[in-house]
């Protein structure tokens, strides 16, 4: 049902998907940087699970609702953009998504609902999900459903991982940033640009 050659490309085309950046994994390295391991995992294994419920929706029909349905890709469009703008102007204001101090630590909770809303609440990886995935099915091996469903699994195992590695890895230049106010100031503020821009390029996102 899945050939190792296509599963391969499959692979290498998810995985530069997941370093390309984007708000989901910027929310990993900020919570790796500020928060620590823990934080980076919980927000990767959000993402994940973000696209886990894109890869349903589609496999159940619900993202080609969104694509025929001018009413329901309207809806979704609007809150995902609206998601993302609160978040960047919460960030713009705040400052506190790349933060050292001990008040700004969030339960583990709290960022995983984070990091799964910025995820679900998009309606481009569901689009994409719809897009990208069908490319790689072959209906002679076996049910169109489980492939999409293996496929969709594998991508978000992928997406988890690597956001998580992401915010580990930036846990290593916490010590560096400490030190350096401005320059965090300054992450913060290019973070809550980047949600912004997100929300705004949902908001002009067209139905095709």
């Amino acid at each position: 049902m899945f050939p190792l050659d296509t599963w391969l490309v499959y692979t290498l085309a998810c995985l530069l998907l997941v370093i390309s950046p984007g708000p989901d994994n910027l929310l990993a390295v900020g919570r790796g940087l500020s928060q620590g391991r823990a934080a980076a995992i919980a927000s990767g294994l959000a993402s994940g699970s973000g696209i886990l419920f894109h890869v349903a929706a589609a496999s159940l029909g619900l993202t080609l609702l969104m694509q025929t349905s001018a009413i329901a890709f309207w809806i979704v469009k609007l809150i995902g953009a609206g998601y993302l703008l609160w978040l960047g102007i919460k960030v713009l204001r705040s400052r506190s998504l790349f933060s050292f101090q001990p008040a700004a630590r969030q339960p583990l909770s709290n960022i995983f609902l984070t990091g799964f809303l910025s995820a679900a609440l998009n309606p481009k990886p569901g689009l994409f999900v719809l897009a990208f995935i069908p490319q790689f099915v072959d209906p002679q091996r076996g049910s169109v459903t489980l492939q999409m469903l293996g496929y969709g699994l594998w991508f978000a195992v992928l997406t988890a991982v690597g956001f998580a590695l992401m915010g580990i890895f930036a846990t290593a230049l916490s010590g560096f940033l400490r030190s350096r106010p401005r320059l965090v100031n300054g992450l913060n503020v290019g973070a809550g640009v980047t949600f912004v821009a997100s929300g705004v390029s949902i908001a002009t996102l067209s139905q095709k």
